[in-house]
């Protein structure tokens, strides 16, 4: 469902189905150049203004539009929420390839180097941020949802996952489009060491783009230490869960998008709205200690069968 790129990267969540705009986002003028990445950790951001005017045509435009995609999907029996089943089967053969179409694959990648294995090396600390136009009740929703998911994908890849009110190296930003730029100058003044194409790429979010990630790496490396996760708004509450499982997820080293990873949201189709049992296996093995941060697939290959058939612990 993303259209991503590597470290220093970014990666957006188009939508699907034949309500997206004519022409995508190849009818948009060219995004901004990629970011390098920063050399220091979020500090604490600064407060977002908290009153909230009333939203605007293009706001409420924005709403309508993805309440009817989500709806459209939802008819069609997309989104799903059951982690895959009878109609999805797959094996560790399956696992080892889809594995190299995620963790050795990306959208875009920055340079000429063969890919490699991305990973925190550091504790993830999710922080969310909200926009003034998000009320109380969602956000109580959001924090209840995204603490849930940090300490799922802390059992499974048992990496330090958590989320945090403060200090996080794993920002969420919840924002429509009318306070989207506070929240986003908030956090450049939170940290300002992030580069001017960092808040470029946070702005430039074309109306078929659901969602937008961007993961940085140690001095540019392959372990990641920072991100940032971009969350419209506007979205009703599948696409909203879909995109928070998806780009909480990516953000810790996924950074392929295939049609070949079934069942999976790591896909453009949106089947599934939420983790399935094969992205939990594969966010697993990510985090094996038989792979390490700047492997390349050849050098993975050896173990990846061995990976693949221990992941279902």
């Amino acid at each position: 469902m993303l259209l991503r790129a590597f470290l220093p990267g970014f990666r957006l969540r188009p939508g699907a189905g034949a309500l997206l705009l004519a022409g995508g986002l190849a009818a948009c003028s060219a995004p901004p150049p990629m970011p390098t990445a920063p050399a220091q950790s979020l500090r604490p951001m600064p407060p977002v203004p908290r009153a909230p005017a009333p939203a605007t045509a293009r706001s409420l435009a924005l709403a309508a539009r993805y309440a009817d995609l989500q709806a459209d999907l939802l008819t069609r029996g997309l989104l799903r929420r059951d982690g895959g089943g009878p109609d999805t089967p797959y094996g560790p053969d399956d696992l080892v390839r889809i594995f190299g179409l995620l963790a050795f694959r990306s959208e875009y990648v920055a340079g000429t180097a063969a890919p490699v294995l991305h990973r925190w090396q550091v504790p993830v600390r999710l922080e969310l941020h909200f926009g003034a136009a998000v009320p109380e009740a969602r956000r109580r929703d959001d924090r209840a949802r995204v603490a849930a998911l940090a300490a799922r994908l802390g059992r499974v890849t048992g990496h330090d996952i958590r989320l945090v009110t403060s200090h996080g190296n794993f920002a969420v930003l919840v924002a429509s489009e009318d306070d989207r730029p506070a929240v986003i100058d908030a956090l450049l003044a939170a940290d300002p060491a992030l580069p001017a194409s960092a808040g470029a790429r946070l702005r430039y979010l074309p109306a078929s783009v659901h969602c937008l990630e961007l993961g940085f790496g140690q001095n540019g490396g392959s372990g990641y230490d920072r991100a940032i996760a971009l969350i419209r708004g506007e979205h009703p509450p599948r696409l909203r869960e879909a995109c928070f499982e998806e780009e909480i997820a990516q953000g810790l080293g996924l950074p392929g998008d295939s049609p070949a990873a079934r069942p999976s949201v790591f896909n453009d189709d949106d089947e599934f709205a939420t983790l399935t049992s094969l992205d939990l296996r594969l966010l697993r093995m990510l985090y094996d200690p038989r792979l390490a941060p700047g492997m390349t697939q050849a050098q993975a290959a050896p173990v990846l069968a061995a990976v693949a058939r221990d992941s279902a612990g």
